[in-house]
């Protein structure tokens, strides 16, 4: 910095720019320019070449994951996505035998907990099977009607899907109940509400196995004119309450639907519409949750109002278009967020080296010539023509800010890109053009933190030579204090 005695002065803090760099300064000025200009000093320029070099010395390079074949990468991709939690892994180091053992009780729940019933369990299911026996044959009827099918429909589908849910599902309390719309949504509700009890019992429920089983199970009970089946919270809460143990009371309940099929319809037969019509009263009533709903309003609006679109779409519509106008909003809801991804303006904690959000942080304060920025989501083609454009935006924003409070020149763009977990080909395209535009505009750019996603692809795309090694650092401290002690070695 050029003082008022016509010498260079040093800066002291490697670490932040100096807040006396105005705009007036050319960034382009030499150490043969400030000889000529008669401000240059030579012991200074030495020990800003010294530091230079402890910094270089310094700075991490991100680095670049090894080369995967296809099939490997593909084979990671598929365990992550559909295995998070390894299923496989009891299999390693077993013999065949137990291997094929093991196969077996994966596929039938039922084998890892028959071999340890006793009869003191089987008291305690006879007593909840029962239970919810009770429940099972009038709502049965009642649902049946409500969809404009014969009462007896809903017996059967109290009847086969238990039994094949007993075989197959990860669950042991889980009671059924028709599920009156789609598979899809039936399939959310089952596994909810099986995590739902099996976090009050303290163990867990395998996502894979209850999808495998509540699709087993309709699609056998549509061969014996069931309708769509699920799990129901209501019927289990009952289950759990009479003492439910195992799968078992599923089956007790499924027997007693079967005697009253064979043996006892004829007495369901003049059973008073008003009477089942009170059923599903009283089951919806039980539905209605308004401490659920103010908690909802209170943690996030648009989830309120998909609740109250759901709703009264129910009341004053029907039940399949109130589902759709909740659906319908949370989807919006998704695409706002994939397609308008979060991006912020950080700037540096006191006292550290730590860089957060402005808005979050009060305490955090700007770089003087830095814009700081960092992007939350993956970049692909659904957002990437909005991440430039609204990079874009945050530029102009910045240097109308310095040309209003007469602030220091904005230099330098970091892009901090550690949530960025993934990038596509098109994202890949945009972050060439956000260089270009920004570098035509006099700007330095640098990348901070890419993850081994993003680094592969721009090693595939042949762009981290392009780029430069110089325009990749680990964190965003390492970025400020390299960019900002090349600037000071420059003037």
């Amino acid at each position: 910095m050029v003082g008022s005695s016509g010498r260079v002065d040093c800066y002291d803090d490697s670490n932040s720019v100096d807040n006396s760099m105005n705009s007036s300064r050319d960034p382009e000025m030499n150490v043969g320019d400030a000889q000529r200009a008669g401000s240059f000093c030579p012991s200074c320029h030495g020990a800003m070449g010294v530091e230079r070099k402890r910094i270089d010395e310094t700075i991490h390079k991100v680095g670049i994951p090894e080369p995967k074949s296809v099939a490997r990468e593909f084979s990671s991709k598929m365990k992550e996505t559909f295995f998070p939690d390894d299923p496989f892994r009891q299999f390693r180091g077993q013999p065949c035998g137990r291997q094929w053992m093991l196969g077996f009780m994966y596929l039938f729940p039922i084998l890892e907990w028959a071999p340890n019933y006793s009869l003191a369990v089987f008291k305690s299911d006879v007593i909840s099977g029962l239970t919810i026996a009770s429940l099972a044959i009038p709502q049965g009827i009642s649902y049946a009607k409500l969809a404009s099918l014969p009462p007896i429909i809903g017996l059967y589908s109290s009847f086969v899907p238990p039994l094949i849910y007993s075989v197959l599902g990860s669950y042991l309390g889980l009671a059924l109940k028709a599920g009156l719309v789609t598979g899809l949504i039936s399939l959310t509700e089952g596994i909810a509400v099986g995590r739902t009890f099996a976090s009050i019992k303290g163990y867990q429920v395998d996502g894979n196995k209850e999808m495998m089983a509540i699709g087993l199970m309709n699609m056998a009970g549509s061969c014996t004119s069931s309708y769509v089946t699920t799990g129901s919270f209501s019927r289990s809460a009952v289950n759990y309450n009479a003492g439910c143990k195992s799968a078992v009371s599923n089956i007790v309940m499924a027997l007693t639907v079967m005697v009253t099929l064979l043996l006892l319809t004829p007495l369901f037969y003049y059973t008073p519409g008003v009477v089942l019509a009170s059923i599903i009263i009283a089951a919806v009533l039980g539905l209605i949750d308004f401490p659920a709903a103010y908690f909802i309003w209170k943690v996030d609006k648009v989830d309120f109002l998909a609740c109250v679109g759901a709703f009264l779409g129910v009341i004053f519509i029907s039940l399949q278009m109130g589902l759709l106008i909740a659906v319908g909003i949370s989807v919006f809801k998704i695409l706002l967020h994939v397609t308008r991804p979060h991006t912020s303006l950080q700037g540096k904690i006191p006292g550290t080296n730590y860089y957060r959000n402005i808005e979050q942080y009060s305490e955090a304060t700007r770089i003087p010539a830095f814009l700081i920025l960092r992007i939350d989501a993956p970049i692909y083609f659904a957002n990437s023509t909005y991440l430039k454009e609204r990079i874009m935006r945050w530029v102009s924003e910045e240097e109308d800010r310095i040309e209003s409070e007469n602030d220091d020149t904005l230099q330098y763009v970091i892009l901090d890109l550690t949530a960025v977990t993934t990038i596509d080909t098109t994202g890949v395209n945009i972050v060439v053009e956000v260089k270009k535009t920004l570098e035509k505009r006099g700007l330095q750019v640098a990348m901070v933190n890419p993850g081994a996603g993003v680094m592969e692809k721009l090693r595939r795309a042949d762009l981290i030579q392009n780029l430069g090694q110089d325009c990749l650092y680990l964190t965003v401290g390492e970025a400020v204090s390299s960019r900002s002690s090349a600037f000071k070695e420059q003037v």
